[in-house]
């Protein structure tokens, strides 16, 4: 357990400070959201015409209201702390590489929502998109994180073997 834990520390530490370099953000982080706010703009576009993505802005064309998707709202935070999770913990690198790519989808997916959502939510009530934005969302997104590190976990196929054989 400690071992999990240093790791999982240490790889999110190596992970959010690579993030934060201006050409992971100028070459992955910025273009992640820009595609992230043009997918949710062609999901919204078959139910609400008015929706157009610009940059990393959702908006709607008649009101003029959007949501600007910033860091910590593109589902990239997320993402590493369950690639760390995983990669902290023992299993087979199938698992793992599987684990993640399902993981990001879910995690992305439901992040889709959120931005969806928000972008709803703001044109009824900024008082219920400020909640939501600060509260309800931020713990569901983790809270997802969590459910399908669990989920992966318990499909480990090295769970199946007797608590001694646990190789890294």
């Amino acid at each position: 357990m400690r071992r999990f834990l240093l790791l999982f520390i240490v790889i999110q530490m190596v992970l959010f400070g690579l993030e934060l370099l201006v050409p992971v953000q100028e070459h992955i982080v910025l273009p992640w959201t820009t595609l992230l706010a043009k997918a949710c703009s062609a999901l919204v576009t078959l139910f609400d015409a008015n929706a157009m993505s610009q940059g990393k802005v959702l908006f709607n064309a008649k009101t003029g209201f959007g949501v600007s998707i910033e860091p910590g709202c593109n589902g990239v935070e997320a993402c590493i702390v369950l690639i760390a999770a995983m990669f902290a913990f023992p299993a087979p690198w199938r698992h793992r590489m599987l684990g993640l790519v399902i993981g990001f989808i879910a995690v992305q997916s439901l992040n889709m929502v959120r931005v969806i959502s928000l972008f709803y939510l703001g044109q009824w009530s900024q008082r219920a998109f400020e909640f939501f934005h600060e509260y309800l969302w931020q713990g569901l997104i983790m809270l997802d994180v969590l459910v399908v590190w669990l989920l992966w976990v318990r499909a480990n196929p090295r769970a199946l073997s007797a608590p001694g054989d646990a190789a890294t």
